[in-house]
């Protein structure tokens, strides 16, 4: 049978006021202006795709395994109760974590728009969400890079022999004071590295090497990206596998050392009481949150490249998967160096300490002070517990020398890279071939997750804007330059607090806020029973219908729980930042200056502002366009039992809008990449 006219179809649809189904994959895009799409826009080339499925699955493994994984995830474990935090972990993905993911990996993969067009589809006022998630992409993508040449600059360094930081300068026939005050890992990042400031309000010039680093870092992110992905799937067969050969590396390398059973041991020790603590609680969340990269609008992008029948769902369970057992990998590397680490300094501080003991000429011990060497943890903890800690040397003090103390040292996200781990390198035999491999792991790490990252800024808006998607080239390299020149703010002495700063602030609560709002549109406004249909006729089979009670209670009850508990966190605590004491060589806590705590909270508004401003516009063109568009198509009203909330005076201008707006037109070569 013919095809019905047009302007016959939206009126029929309208009477019966049910939503028109997703237009056919040929159909074009045409988003340039105006509420409505015009039915008759010529369709435009076909939407391009990935070249396998291993690309896919790849870049996003790459995007949602992260430097996170590395130094985050384990310093979580090790703080909040080891193996008790752990099973707390894997509770949260699977209610949460998991549902979310697979509901964008759906969204994505069903409409095959990027962020900003997946939400305009299910309602135009909710668009903003789309561009809020562009917003804080960006903001992450500024400091990302930054991280990123601090990869690149310890990487270039550590092709020397010894590495520059295993030894402190000197200065004349003495030691440099800062450095002896401190240690040699924590004097190089400080001082040689970041040259860093005291505290955030003394900005200093601009740190040269740095900034040529983050040049290099931003190069290499334009070069990877400029035929979409294209190009960034074949990046990602290198930049995704390689970190999973250096853990395996550093892992049968880590497990070889004294004190890896320890460090191990220390990190899996259940301490369940934790699960009383509601911060702990937080922590596990906001990690599965980060960890799994929702809300960026990476996912959307890459998924928006698949063909409607790929199993979504499988890919979902699949990637949040390996991510889990990434961290739990990462984590186990992690903590054995850290043990052989902790191990080392407290047998030298057993031998120091024995040492000073046998000088003072102290008799009747019930330890073996001629030969420390062989002196254990265990026996020195005893003695020192009964008789060590009574002692009175001058001017000297015995200390306890103990595992867990060490332990407990700079885990803390850069601190656990660039000063503990570094550190712990330096105890390795062939320490130069370590560190750079080390060093190219945090680089590809970091990467893979900076080309999802910009895939969530470049394909929404490639996608919505005709103009940007002709020049897609000029606009990559464009981005890329501005995030450069913006990113020189990170680069100044006092840029590493900028870095916490965006990164505490930047992106947490303004992402809890927009998953919180995607949970509404499909749980609520599109309607959870009819999305699990939508996903049906995709997948040619039903899937689990309590993914319907996930999404409608559980997810959005913990992410509004998570955006309500960080707020309380940061009312009723003033913000605060780690900073370097040059003159006491040592890490203190400040609290942000007010001008600060302005620039922060600027930065969480901007990011949300878009959600209300595209509403705000939605219904100032609804209102000063529609009502001549319906009187045109005869538009009535009718009566209706349809339970989405979207409003039913003019249903079928945002349905068009929508609908038109959802179809496959954009060009071949779309971008797709991504913490």
């Amino acid at each position: 049978m013919p095809p019905r006219d047009p302007g016959e179809k939206r009126s029929s649809s309208a009477m019966s006021c049910e939503k028109p189904p997703l237009p056919p994959a040929d159909m074009g895009v045409e988003q340039d202006a105006g509420p409505v799409a015009v039915p008759e826009a010529p369709p435009e080339a076909a939407r391009g795709g990935w070249d396998s499925k291993v690309e896919y699955f790849l870049a996003q493994v790459g995007f949602s395994v992260g430097l996170g994984n590395v130094w985050r995830f384990p310093y979580l474990c090790h703080q909040n109760g080891g193996g008790a935090f752990l099973l707390l972990y894997i509770v949260l993905m699977v209610l949460v974590g998991v549902p979310l993911f697979f509901l964008e990996l759906a969204a994505g993969q069903h409409i095959r728009q990027g962020s900003i067009g997946v939400w305009r589809h299910i309602s135009p006022k909710l668009v903003g969400i789309g561009y809020s998630s562009c917003v804080v992409c960006f903001f992450v993508a500024l400091y990302y890079n930054v991280i990123i040449g601090w990869s690149i600059f310890y990487l270039l360094n550590s092709f020397q022999s010894p590495l520059p930081w295993e030894k402190c300068p000197r200065e004349g026939n003495n030691t440099v004071a800062e450095c002896a005050a401190s240690s040699a890992t924590s004097y190089f990042w400080y001082r040689k590295a970041l040259d860093v400031t005291d505290s955030i309000s003394e900005t200093g010039q601009f740190n040269l090497v740095i900034t040529g680093c983050l040049a290099i870092a931003w190069v290499i992110v334009c070069l990877a990206m400029y035929k979409g992905i294209k190009s960034t799937g074949k990046v990602m067969y290198f930049s995704s596998v390689f970190p999973y050969v250096v853990l395996l590396c550093f892992l049968v390398r880590g497990l070889m050392l004294d004190g890896a059973s320890e460090g191990i041991m220390y990190m899996l020790y259940p301490k369940l009481e934790i699960w009383g603590n509601v911060q702990v609680w937080r922590q596990a969340a906001t990690q599965v949150f980060f960890a799994l990269g929702l809300g960026f609008g990476s996912v959307i992008a890459y998924s928006s490249y698949n063909p409607r029948s790929n199993n979504c769902h499988r890919d979902a369970i699949t990637v949040s998967s390996v991510n889990f057992f990434t961290s739990v990998l990462a984590s186990l590397v992690v903590f054995a160096v850290l043990g052989f680490r902790a191990k080392t300094f407290a047998k030298e501080c057993i031998i120091r300490n024995l040492k000073l003991v046998s000088e003072a000429g102290i008799t009747s011990l019930l330890i073996n002070v001629t030969e420390p060497n062989s002196v254990s943890l265990e026996t020195y903890a005893h003695w020192y517990e009964f008789q060590g800690k009574g002692l009175y040397i001058t001017d000297t003090n015995i200390t306890s020398c103990n595992l867990d103390d060490e332990m407990k040292k700079g885990v803390q996200g850069t601190g656990l890279a660039f000063i503990v781990f570094t550190e712990a390198m330096t105890l390795f035999p062939a320490s130069p071939f370590w560190s750079a491999l080390f060093f190219l792991m945090l680089l590809n790490l970091g990467l893979s997750t900076m080309f999802g990252t910009m895939a969530g800024i470049l394909t929404p808006l490639t996608d919505t804007f005709k103009t940007l998607r002709k020049r897609k080239l000029c606009f990559t390299a464009c981005s890329c330059a501005v995030g450069f020149l913006i990113g020189l703010l990170f680069t100044q002495r006092c840029g590493n607090y900028f870095v916490v700063m965006f990164d505490d602030y930047s992106a947490t609560l303004p992402l809890i806020i927009v998953v919180v709002f995607q949970t509404v549109s499909i749980a609520w406004v599109y309607g959870a029973d009819r999305f699990l249909e939508d996903i049906r006729q995709m997948l040619g089979r039903p899937v689990w219908g309590v993914y319907k009670y996930l999404w409608k209670y559980v997810c959005l009850s913990a992410m509004l729980g998570l955006l309500c508990a960080s707020l309380l966190r940061m009312c009723f605590s003033r913000p605060k930042y780690t900073a370097w004491n040059r003159e006491k060589a040592v890490e203190e806590e400040l609290e942000y200056p007010d001008w600060a705590l302005a620039v922060l909270s600027s930065l969480i508004v901007i990011a949300v502002l878009p959600v209300p401003l595209g509403y705000a516009y939605s219904v100032l063109q609804q209102r000063t366009g529609q009502s001549a568009l319906d009187t045109e198509a005869g538009y009535a009203p009718c009566s209706t039992t349809d339970t989405d909330p979207t409003p039913n005076s003019t249903p079928m201008a945002e349905e068009n809008f929508g609908l038109l707006a959802c179809g496959e037109g954009a060009e071949q070569g779309e971008e797709s990449t991504r913490v």
